[in-house]
């Protein structure tokens, strides 16, 4: 008997088998991925990393006389830098105060709505901030708050975030976690929907994501309504769309009355 282990490069057949497969996968690389995308490209030379690259689909090309197209609405231009926020003055706190009193009308005192607006007090600084530049910028409209938002500083807006954030927020009581929908507490994988909370959470919250719970349930309800139909669109690269798309009606519904608390 043969005591000649068969994974050892002296077996000839091993090394056949391996070389062979290696070989094979080279060449197959080398077609998909260099050769066939620069047949198929523009005729135009940029490199084999290039073609690689763009076969792996992480760079996107428009072939020749096709049009770019671009968008019909203004896109957020808010850009989010390490710790913005974080540790406001005192002084920024008590001048957005100060601007914070053209802002009762609607959004309350204490930042505490009674007209079906956005609760402020205790929201996210770089959530608020981030809506201010949009309105501003006109990414996201609004009769009433582009005007208002027009006339606001860079610095004017971050004092008002900063005193909005300083306010202490709402907090809804659930007397048991059965009451969580399915759709806030695990999403719907099977539709790319992601839990609420991975984005809008306490503990892992993203830089932009605004906190939900003790909003206005008319206010929550029309948001992702709008999300779903493109109405609103300065979610940057389209999350909030995405999601909203793929909820149906009673998951909007349901989303909003556990947030809102009813």
């Amino acid at each position: 008997m043969n005591s000649e282990r068969i994974l050892s490069i002296h077996n000839k057949w091993f090394t056949y088998s391996v070389g062979l497969t290696a070989g094979i996968a080279v060449v197959s690389i080398a077609i998909g991925f260099i050769w066939l995308p620069s047949v198929r490209g523009s005729g135009t030379s940029l490199g084999v990393w290039y073609t690689i690259c763009s076969a792996a689909g992480l760079i996107r090309t428009t072939p020749i006389g096709e049009q770019v197209v671009q968008p019909v609405y203004v896109t957020t231009r808010f850009e989010i830098v390490p710790n913005m926020l974080r540790k406001p003055s005192a002084e920024s706190i008590g001048r957005g105060a100060t601007l914070a009193m053209r802002c009762t009308m609607c959004h309350g005192a204490r930042g505490l709505s009674h007209a079906d607006t956005p609760n402020l007090a205790g929201q996210y600084a770089v959530a608020i901030y981030k809506q201010l530049t949009d309105y501003k910028s006109g990414a996201r409209t609004s009769a009433v708050m582009q005007p208002l938002a027009a006339d606001l500083s860079g610095q004017n807006m971050l004092d008002l975030a900063a005193y909005y954030a300083y306010l202490p927020r709402v907090r809804v009581s659930h007397s048991t976690a059965n009451e969580i929908p399915r759709i806030v507490a695990e999403g719907a994988p099977m539709r790319s929907i992601a839990p609420c909370g991975a984005c809008h959470g306490e503990l892992s919250t993203m830089a932009d994501a605004p906190w939900l719970e003790g909003e206005p349930a008319v206010y929550l309800n029309t948001q992702l309504k709008d999300f779903a139909s493109g109405t609103r669109h300065n979610d940057i690269n389209e999350q909030m769309r995405n999601v909203a798309r793929g909820m149906t009606p009673e998951e909007i519904n349901s989303a909003t009355q556990y947030f809102t608390g009813h």
